[in-house]
């Protein structure tokens, strides 16, 4: 369904045959967080056998990936009050008690983060067929602002180390999928089997993809990280993404599916099919590394998983620090 000299035709094509608009009725706003319910959650709590908690997520400080494409900047922080302010007793507070306060500018989409419902359109198009226009205006997303989603994501995680799985293979000994390698279904299929039968895909899952780009570029230095060559998944996986009825899926690239695209004039067009058609939450430049060594090691790549977005009011995105316990 790849037809290289026809990107438009090609997601015209895969938008029709997997489609979710309708399927939680007219107004909703979850798309596929609906698949996470109660029992899923007690289904995953169930997973916690040793208590062992992993962050995936990337540090947010002034040494990140972004080089200002639209606008994105790295965090910049900033102290409002000091130590120092305190020693000099001129903060205006009695008894000699002092205190820090800070703060934070970013974009929300800077470095570890959730796509939300609103961030990408499909022809002008938003999740279920709202027009772009009415869903986010100046003032923010009007209809499916992240802030819908602060108490959904506690859910089973699972963790598809393709680039453990396929690296040996491609010539590389650091379980590294080179850039510009599509992942195919094919290829998370296998890697499935691999891993054995805790890597079966359930409703209500959310995939954790690792390519291993990213070790690779805190090992070498971020490059072209931020939109550049990367391995991801191929727009051949949409029917994947659509009958396997996870919740979300997170990779640790910068833009969850392969770069260069795989059309010959195309950007981004997986997320075009995933965000608007499928309503599938988007996880990118998340950091899997700590999680995959444990994982490996012990052979359970299944763990509970909570990620829940900041509630920023008709926010499209939100930086997470997603927290894997196993």
């Amino acid at each position: 369904m790849i037809r290289r000299d026809d990107a438009m035709g090609s997601i015209a094509a895969m938008a029709a045959a997997h489609n979710n608009w309708g399927r939680w009725g007219p107004d909703d706003v979850l798309g596929t967080l609906n698949f996470i319910d109660e029992a899923k959650r007690v289904e995953a709590a169930g997973l916690v056998r040793t208590g062992r908690t992993f962050s995936l997520s990337q540090p947010f400080d002034t040494d990140g990936p972004q080089k200002g494409w639209r606008r994105r900047i790295n965090p910049v922080h900033t102290m409002t009050d000091t130590g120092t302010e305190a020693e000099f007793g001129n903060q205006g507070f009695p008894h000699g008690i002092g205190g820090a306060d800070d703060f934070i500018a970013m974009p929300l989409q800077c470095s570890t983060q959730w796509d939300g419902l609103g961030h990408i359109f499909d022809r002008g198009k938003a999740w279920n067929g709202r027009r772009a226009g009415q869903v986010v205006t100046s003032e923010g997303d009007q209809v499916t602002g992240i802030q819908t989603a602060a108490a959904r994501i506690v859910t089973r995680g699972v963790l598809l180390d393709v680039g453990r799985a396929l690296g040996p293979g491609l010539g590389s000994d650091d379980g590294e999928l080179p850039d510009g390698f599509a992942i195919t279904t094919e290829h998370l299929e296998a890697t499935i089997e691999k891993q054995g039968p805790g890597s079966e895909i359930r409703r209500g899952d959310i995939v954790v993809l690792r390519t291993g780009q990213y070790a690779r570029t805190r090992r070498q230095g971020w490059g072209d990280y931020a939109g550049g060559p990367a391995p991801g998944l191929s727009f051949s996986t949409a029917p994947w993404l659509h009958r396997s009825e996870i919740a979300g899926i997170a990779t640790d690239t910068w833009g969850f599916e392969v770069r260069p695209n795989e059309f010959d004039t195309a950007f981004q067009p997986l997320h075009q099919i995933a965000i608007p058609n499928l309503g599938l939450y988007l996880g990118e430049m998340w950091d899997p590394e700590q999680l995959a060594a444990s994982c490996a090691a012990d052979g359970q790549y299944d763990f509970l998983l909570t990620a829940a977005p900041l509630p920023i009011t008709g926010a499209v995105g939100s930086p997470v620090n997603p927290i894997a316990v196993k």
